[in-house]
């Protein structure tokens, strides 16, 4: 291992860990005391985001269970370095917030189609008036409800260009890009999704309101459930990258939710989105990773000492893996490497680094030696991409059962909520 990855590897171990999240959190709450400033938390609503309208329907309970200072800005949408794939990504996020309303007791409209921007512009400016009321969010959620419904606007208008201004400049201040983000004292949270998180430091600051709500507002499931069990055979396709931090996250537990009802793993590897021309520019990649280290943490998998792939390692290390899955061992090779460069500090761009990988997965090193640096995965890889595109997606990590498609790794509950209606 060379010195500068020794060295880099260890900064992000600094940077994503534990003692570092709790000493930040510990100088922003001495600062908040001294300052004497009630628990502040911007909500950054984009008008025409399904995530944006699941958060608003549950922000009046956040407000009812927390003693906060809620803030409510209204945003634009992303730029196109943000939201790659615009169209693909707007369907999906329809698909994906009507099945993660019905799991989290929200309401967003079935089968719904974008607005158009005639709409979406005049929801903007409804929201806009929104932002003047005591309750902010309830207003904003009504608005939301009739722009996904088709329903009439409510008649209300605000200058939609000077908040929209006001919105993403201070979103752009503290270091975000996305609509349907919360952030509370140094740290981003990501919809109804990353909830949990924001509540948890909540509670531990002892913000709870005696009279609020005793249930948390949205438990993200863990995947498989205790009560699983084997059944006649099957397929999970899992869509994944070596230099995807979630992919990496997701390894073991789609390893047991296959496992615990008798699935096949069928490993679908593919290029990175910035080796396919799809930009990860520096906001979205620090957001990223320290987002993966705190979803890391909740589910127990070691994280934070990188060394990142891009380019010729993760090249280097798709050269081998026909071979493992050929031997047999297709998944603890995946696992060893991603584990080796996200966890460990391993330079897959050395022929030392690649040897701990290979070893570790119970591979031969002797035999996979002269296999580095073949061509022969391209072909796979990009078969591969084909297909997720097919399935309206090209993010990983990626899951498919039968019929049933999910994107990112705190989805795989829709796999399994999938399984089991099949076994039904």
């Amino acid at each position: 291992m060379s010195i500068r990855t020794l060295l880099v590897s260890r900064v992000a171990e600094m940077i994503t860990g534990e003692a570092r999240l709790q000493s930040r959190r510990a100088r922003e709450e001495k600062r908040r005391r001294a300052a004497r400033e009630p628990h502040r938390v911007d909500y950054f609503h984009q008008a025409d985001d399904p995530y944006s309208w699941l958060l608003a329907q549950a922000l009046p309970l956040l407000a009812a269970r927390y003693e906060i200072d809620l803030r409510c800005h209204l945003v634009s949408a992303p730029e196109d370095w943000a939201a790659p794939e615009r169209a693909s990504l707007e369907a999906w996020s329809r698909r994906d917030a009507e099945i993660l309303a019905l799991k989290a007791g929200l309401v967003f409209v079935k089968s719904a189609l974008q607005p158009d921007p005639s709409r979406v512009a005049a929801a903007e400016a409804a929201s806009t008036a929104c932002l003047m009321e005591a309750l902010p969010a309830q207003g904003l959620s009504r608005v939301c409800e009739a722009l996904w419904s088709g329903a009439p606007m409510p008649e209300a208008r605000g200058d939609a260009t000077a908040a929209r201004r006001e919105g993403d400049a201070l979103r752009r201040k503290l270091g975000h890009y996305l609509g349907g983000m919360l952030h509370y004292g140094g740290e981003w949270y990501w919809g109804i999704d990353r909830l949990h998180f924001l509540e948890e430091r909540l509670t531990a600051l002892g913000a709870r309101r005696a009279d609020g709500p005793p249930a948390e507002i949205y438990a993200q499931p863990l995947s498989p459930r205790a009560d699983a069990s084997p059944g006649h055979g099957g397929e999970i396709h899992y869509y994944l990258s070596f230099r995807s931090p979630y992919t990496y996250i997701a390894a073991e537990r789609v390893r047991a939710l296959a496992d615990a009802y008798g699935l096949a793993l069928k490993l679908r590897f593919v290029l990175p989105m910035v080796m396919r021309g799809l930009p990860v520019p520096p906001a979205k990649r620090n957001y990223i990773t320290l987002d993966a280290a705190r979803e890391a943490r909740r589910v127990g998998v070691p994280f934070g000492r990188v060394a990142d792939p891009v380019g010729q390692p993760v090249e280097r290390g798709y050269s081998l893996l026909p071979w493992a899955i050929d031997q047999g061992r297709g998944y603890e090779y995946c696992l060893a490497f991603m584990r080796g460069v996200w966890s460990q500090g391993i330079d897959a761009g050395s022929d030392g680094g690649m040897r701990r990988i290979v070893e570790a997965a119970g591979l031969s090193w002797q035999s996979a030696r002269p296999l580095i640096g073949g061509d022969g995965w391209r072909a796979q890889a990009e078969a591969n991409r084909v297909e997720l595109t097919s399935l309206g997606l090209w993010g990983v990590p990626s899951f498919r059962f039968n019929e049933v498609s999910a994107w990112g790794q705190d989805r795989l509950w829709v796999i399994e909520d999938a399984i089991r209606a099949s076994r039904q």
